[in-house]
């Protein structure tokens, strides 16, 4: 199983667990089974020719009307991947994310990127695709089409085999990796703290951290709790009150005020 290393803020060596080709080949399968579905109800419930009827019947308006019902489609990638924090429908039932190869976020550029990689790629296809079509007819051109489009999915396919960081264009591009959010190795590893019921709080400023940099600082926490790493319990604390502007009271220890912050963290977000 391939890992990515990635150094914290702390200079914590964290390794994530990188999403395998089958993985990311059953949530492109999923993804799929979605944009078909939409396809399916918006022929089967929308009525074109009616439509057409209120606008302009030459050619191009029916074109557009047509794309413009192809847009969903079009933008699922990268919409999803903005507004689900990294990942589709797909990803999501998979279980895997993109985050960037320092470990966090990425940036709406880079969601960009990954997506427009991807519509290069497919346009690129698809124009041999017009330049074939002048030519080849009926069954014959299908199997080409067939033909071009399993050679575009396979570049995709044996990049992410046999790149270090399992990475296709689009994720060189825009300096991505999609990880498994699979707890395969320890429970601990996960943003999650037990808390009571009646848990009470401490830190409502918690919530300015992210869920990676809970995953980050509880990872830390706990691998420098284990080995009495103090010098790193200070550099952890200091950079969580730096980004929550939190200041640690003088009556709580860096181990207890760690603690604590994950576990508010936890109570202010189990229900988001």
């Amino acid at each position: 199983m391939k890992t990515l290393q990635v150094n914290t803020t702390q200079n914590v060596k964290i390794n994530f667990e990188l999403a395998n080709v089958g993985q990311r080949l059953l949530a492109f399968i999923v993804d799929n089974i979605v944009k078909i579905a939409y396809l399916y109800f918006v022929g089967k419930f929308i009525d074109f020719d009616s439509l057409l009827r209120y606008i302009e019947q030459d050619h191009w308006s029916k074109v557009a009307i047509r794309v413009l019902f192809l847009l969903p489609i079009t933008f699922y990638t990268l919409y999803s991947e903005v507004l689900m924090n990294g990942q589709t429908i797909g990803k999501k039932v998979v279980n895997i994310k993109v985050i960037n190869q320092e470990g966090f976020k990425p940036s709406f550029l880079d969601y960009t990127i990954r997506w427009f990689m991807r519509m290069v790629d497919f346009n690129f296809f698809i124009l041999i695709y017009v330049l074939l079509s002048n030519s080849l007819r009926g069954e014959q051109l299908f199997v080409w089409v067939y033909m071009i489009f399993l050679i575009g999915k396979m570049i995709g396919f044996f990049a992410i085999v046999f790149t270090k960081n399992n990475q296709r264009i689009g994720d060189f591009a825009a300096n991505t990796v999609v990880v498994s959010l699979k707890d395969r190795a320890s429970f601990s590893r996960t943003i999650i703290q037990n808390i009571r019921e009646d848990y009470k709080p401490m830190f409502s400023n918690v919530i300015k951290l992210s869920d990676n940099d809970v995953r980050i600082i509880k990872d830390t926490f706990m691998r420098a709790s284990k080995s009495k790493d103090y010098n790193t319990l200070i550099k952890l604390r200091t950079k969580i009150e730096e980004v929550t502007t939190i200041s640690k009271p003088k009556n709580l220890t860096d181990i207890q005020f760690i603690d604590i912050v994950l576990k508010d963290f936890n109570y202010y977000t189990q229900d988001a």
